[in-house]
Protein backbone atom coordinates (compact mmCIF):
# COMPACT_ATOMS: atom_id res chain seq x y z
CA UNK A 1 0.00 0.00 0.00
CA UNK A 2 1.16 3.40 -1.05
CA UNK A 3 4.30 2.00 -2.87
CA UNK A 4 5.79 3.67 -5.47
CA UNK A 5 5.50 0.91 -8.84
CA UNK A 6 6.85 2.87 -12.05
CA UNK A 7 7.29 6.36 -13.58
CA UNK A 8 3.88 6.59 -15.25
CA UNK A 9 5.18 9.65 -17.54
CA UNK A 10 7.95 12.37 -18.08
CA UNK A 11 6.66 15.63 -19.23
CA UNK A 12 8.20 17.67 -22.04
CA UNK A 13 6.49 21.25 -23.17
CA UNK A 14 7.09 21.26 -26.78
CA UNK A 15 7.19 24.22 -29.16
CA UNK A 16 5.94 22.58 -32.40
CA UNK A 17 3.04 19.82 -31.17
CA UNK A 18 2.98 18.65 -34.82
CA UNK A 19 6.40 17.71 -34.99
CA UNK A 20 6.72 16.36 -31.68
CA UNK A 21 3.40 14.38 -32.24
CA UNK A 22 4.99 12.95 -35.81
CA UNK A 23 8.48 12.50 -33.90
CA UNK A 24 6.71 10.50 -31.32
CA UNK A 25 4.77 8.16 -33.59
CA UNK A 26 5.88 7.99 -36.47
CA UNK A 27 9.88 8.26 -36.00
CA UNK A 28 9.78 6.59 -32.59
CA UNK A 29 6.43 4.18 -33.58
CA UNK A 30 4.79 4.83 -30.35
CA UNK A 31 0.71 5.86 -30.40
CA UNK A 32 -1.18 8.73 -29.57
CA UNK A 33 -3.61 7.79 -26.50
CA UNK A 34 -5.35 10.70 -26.03
CA UNK A 35 -5.49 14.61 -25.84
CA UNK A 36 -6.52 16.47 -22.72
CA UNK A 37 -8.14 19.93 -23.33
CA UNK A 38 -7.34 23.02 -21.07
CA UNK A 39 -10.31 23.15 -18.45
CA UNK A 40 -10.53 27.26 -18.47
CA UNK A 41 -9.82 27.92 -22.42
CA UNK A 42 -11.10 24.62 -23.84
CA UNK A 43 -8.02 25.00 -26.26
CA UNK A 44 -5.17 22.01 -26.27
CA UNK A 45 -3.68 21.79 -23.55
CA UNK A 46 -1.77 18.09 -23.18
CA UNK A 47 -1.04 14.96 -26.10
CA UNK A 48 -0.23 11.71 -24.15
CA UNK A 49 1.70 9.66 -26.02
CA UNK A 50 1.67 5.84 -25.10
CA UNK A 51 5.10 4.26 -24.89
CA UNK A 52 3.87 0.54 -23.25
CA UNK A 53 4.11 -1.03 -19.98
CA UNK A 54 1.60 1.62 -18.52
CA UNK A 55 3.70 4.53 -19.33
CA UNK A 56 3.31 8.14 -20.87
CA UNK A 57 4.95 10.74 -22.49
CA UNK A 58 3.24 14.12 -21.70
CA UNK A 59 3.68 16.71 -24.45
CA UNK A 60 2.53 20.22 -23.48
CA UNK A 61 1.70 22.89 -25.77
CA UNK A 62 3.03 26.26 -25.75
CA UNK A 63 7.04 26.03 -25.52
CA UNK A 64 8.76 29.53 -26.39
CA UNK A 65 12.13 29.60 -24.76
CA UNK A 66 14.76 26.92 -25.81
CA UNK A 67 16.54 25.08 -23.40
CA UNK A 68 19.89 23.63 -24.49
CA UNK A 69 21.26 20.55 -22.64
CA UNK A 70 24.73 21.50 -21.13
CA UNK A 71 26.47 19.02 -19.11
CA UNK A 72 27.44 21.46 -16.65
CA UNK A 73 23.82 22.09 -15.76
CA UNK A 74 21.59 20.56 -13.00
CA UNK A 75 18.92 18.57 -13.13
CA UNK A 76 16.83 16.99 -15.84
CA UNK A 77 19.98 15.16 -18.32
CA UNK A 78 17.85 12.83 -20.62
CA UNK A 79 15.11 10.42 -21.33
CA UNK A 80 16.30 7.01 -21.70
CA UNK A 81 13.99 4.60 -23.99
CA UNK A 82 14.60 0.43 -23.30
CA UNK A 83 14.90 -1.10 -26.62
CA UNK A 84 15.23 -5.23 -27.11
CA UNK A 85 17.52 -4.73 -30.60
CA UNK A 86 19.59 -1.27 -30.54
CA UNK A 87 20.94 -1.95 -34.46
CA UNK A 88 17.34 -2.12 -35.48
CA UNK A 89 15.72 0.38 -33.14
CA UNK A 90 18.56 3.06 -34.69
CA UNK A 91 17.70 1.42 -38.32
CA UNK A 92 13.86 2.17 -38.52
CA UNK A 93 14.44 5.15 -36.73
CA UNK A 94 16.94 6.26 -39.39
CA UNK A 95 14.14 4.52 -42.00
CA UNK A 96 11.94 7.30 -40.71
CA UNK A 97 14.19 10.16 -41.03
CA UNK A 98 15.42 10.59 -37.61
CA UNK A 99 18.84 11.52 -36.93
CA UNK A 100 20.88 9.22 -34.82
CA UNK A 101 23.93 11.86 -32.56
CA UNK A 102 25.77 9.45 -31.62
CA UNK A 103 26.04 5.00 -31.61
CA UNK A 104 25.22 2.48 -31.64
CA UNK A 105 27.68 1.54 -29.11
CA UNK A 106 28.66 -0.36 -26.04
CA UNK A 107 28.84 2.05 -22.81
CA UNK A 108 31.04 1.71 -19.54
CA UNK A 109 27.77 -0.29 -18.21
CA UNK A 110 27.85 -2.99 -20.58
CA UNK A 111 24.46 -1.66 -22.26
CA UNK A 112 24.44 -0.96 -25.90
CA UNK A 113 23.40 2.92 -26.26
CA UNK A 114 22.46 5.10 -29.21
CA UNK A 115 21.76 9.27 -29.02
CA UNK A 116 18.63 11.32 -30.44
CA UNK A 117 17.13 14.14 -29.49
CA UNK A 118 13.47 15.55 -30.23
CA UNK A 119 12.39 18.65 -32.18
CA UNK A 120 12.60 20.77 -29.14
CA UNK A 121 16.19 19.26 -28.17
CA UNK A 122 15.45 16.64 -25.89
CA UNK A 123 18.13 14.16 -25.51
CA UNK A 124 16.59 10.45 -25.68
CA UNK A 125 19.00 7.48 -24.98
CA UNK A 126 17.84 4.36 -26.70
CA UNK A 127 19.36 1.62 -24.12
CA UNK A 128 19.35 -2.08 -25.10
CA UNK A 129 20.44 -4.22 -21.75
CA UNK A 130 23.70 -5.55 -22.36
CA UNK A 131 23.52 -9.71 -20.58
CA UNK A 132 26.45 -8.43 -18.51
CA UNK A 133 25.20 -5.37 -17.16
CA UNK A 134 24.79 -4.36 -13.45
CA UNK A 135 21.01 -2.98 -14.53
CA UNK A 136 20.16 -6.51 -16.03
CA UNK A 137 21.71 -7.88 -12.52
CA UNK A 138 19.45 -5.71 -10.98
CA UNK A 139 16.35 -6.32 -12.66
CA UNK A 140 16.45 -10.00 -12.00
CA UNK A 141 16.98 -9.28 -7.83
CA UNK A 142 14.73 -7.08 -7.82
CA UNK A 143 11.82 -9.21 -9.92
Amino acid sequence: MGTITGIAHTAITTKDMDKSLDFYTRTLGFKKAFEIRNPETGGPWINYIYIGNEQFIELFYGGTKDNPWSEELRGFNHLCLRVDDIHSAVERIQKEGGAIADGPKQGGDNNWQAWISDPDGVRIELMQIGEKSPQRKAIQEYK
